[in-house]
């Protein structure tokens, strides 16, 4: 086009310097005539009506004889069955089912202290004691005078076997002895409540009271936390409407952003219960903790499967387009011939759940379909477009 408005200057000017030399354009303009003036105007158009006429006939020898046309360019893809699985994304917190605060069972003084906070204990391991404000010695006074009753109605029994005395005294002296037995048998279990022991194995996180404070059972009298954090696992709360996809066993994976850690799983327990306050329910995933990193009450951010289909159609969202019905559609491409051009086509389609920048197509869109991603926004339907796949 350019190349036609050089030849118009070109012509105009030839004409000019072709011409007797008149009165300039100039000169005509300031100081011509009306007459003189409506006269070069009529010239001047009867000669670009001629050149007009020419170059309408060049652009059409031009056209017949330019064999590259200015197609759209655009790129394709093929679409393919392919696996898609899609997860739910929801914020959990961790959580161990053996993190209790452990408070004394009797009243008195606290005696001793064992541990440290931060310290790994096992099960039945002596955490502190307790002043037993003389239980001791009732045991030991109880034990002398239980050995003795277990001698007496020893004796008595041997006796009573050899028809020697009589009944009552034997009868007497077991009596005693069970008495006694069971007596000391309390006051040892008493006495136990002064020893405080760590209920399971884990880590003292907290040293609550000091030696010499003077304890009782009841709230407010704290004297450890004891936390395992071998067995934690992660609680979410689950919107309701996915309560018949997300099941127990289904496959989670577990991010911790503050660690920079991630591991996977799987649902060990779905609640029964509908909170209805929020309309969810909650799930416990269980997670290892092999480098004791993991602690309670951190933040967890859970991708859980709450769909497969082994046999989807994924395409970009980017490429989908609505139209005044809020139809979705695509365009695709039929009638490719040996030189990549081809045929652009819409096609409405159905959609279903997003994964990332892949959205599922369930309607429409069959396997082996080759589809236009760069240029979908920029064709129309019925146009004909030049594919420049790499």
């Amino acid at each position: 086009m350019r190349t036609l408005y050089s030849i118009l200057i070109i012509t105009l000017v030839f004409i000019s310097c072709g011409e007797k030399k008149e009165t300039s354009l100039e000169d005509l303009v300031i100081s011509g005539t009306l007459k003189e003036l409506n006269a070069k105007k009529k010239e001047i158009s009867k000669k670009l009506e001629t050149i007009t006429k020419d170059l309408e006939t060049i652009n059409q020898a031009i056209s017949k004889k330019d064999t590259v046309k200015k197609l759209p360019l655009i790129t394709t893809f093929t679409a393919k069955s392919e696996v898609f699985t899609h997860f739910l994304e929801v914020q959990g917190n961790v959580k161990t089912k053996q993190n209790i605060l452990i408070y004394p069972e009797m009243p008195g003084v606290l005696q001793s202290i064992y541990v440290k906070e931060g310290q790994k204990v096992n099960k039945g391991q002596l955490l502190a004691t307790i002043d037993d404000g003389g239980l001791s010695n009732q045991v030991a006074q109880l034990e002398a005078t239980s050995q003795l009753a277990k001698t007496t109605y020893e004796r008595q029994k041997r006796l009573w076997e050899q028809k020697i005395g009589s009944e009552i005294q034997f009868l007497q002296a077991k009596t005693n002895y069970e008495a006694q037995k069971n007596t000391l048998k309390q006051l040892k279990k008493q006495q136990a409540k002064a020893s405080i022991i760590a209920p399971f194995t884990g880590v003292i996180d907290d040293v609550i009271k000091e030696p010499g404070t003077v304890i009782a059972p009841g709230q407010g009298s704290e004297i450890f936390r004891i936390v395992n954090l071998n067995n934690m696992y992660v609680e979410a709360e689950i919107p309701e409407r996915y309560i018949s996809s997300i099941t127990k066993n289904k496959k989670v994976n577990v991010k911790f952003p503050v660690l920079g850690e991630s591991v996977t799983s799987s649902i060990r327990q779905v609640g029964s219960f509908i909170n209805p306050n929020n309309r969810s329910f909650k799930v416990e995933i269980p997670v290892s903790n092999k480098s004791g990193n993991v602690k309670p009450n951190l933040t967890a951010k859970l991708q859980i499967n709450d769909y497969t289909n082994k046999s989807a159609i994924l395409i970009p969202q980017s490429i989908i387009s609505e139209n005044s019905k809020g139809e979705q559609f695509v365009y695709i491409i039929k009638d490719k011939n040996h030189n990549n051009e081809a045929i652009s086509e819409k096609l409405v389609i159905k959609t279903g759940k997003t994964q990332g920048n892949l959205i599922e197509v369930l309607e429409n869109l069959p396997a082996g379909t080759e589809i236009i991603e760069e240029g979908a926004r920029s064709v129309n339907n019925g146009q004909t477009v030049k594919v420049i796949n790499k």
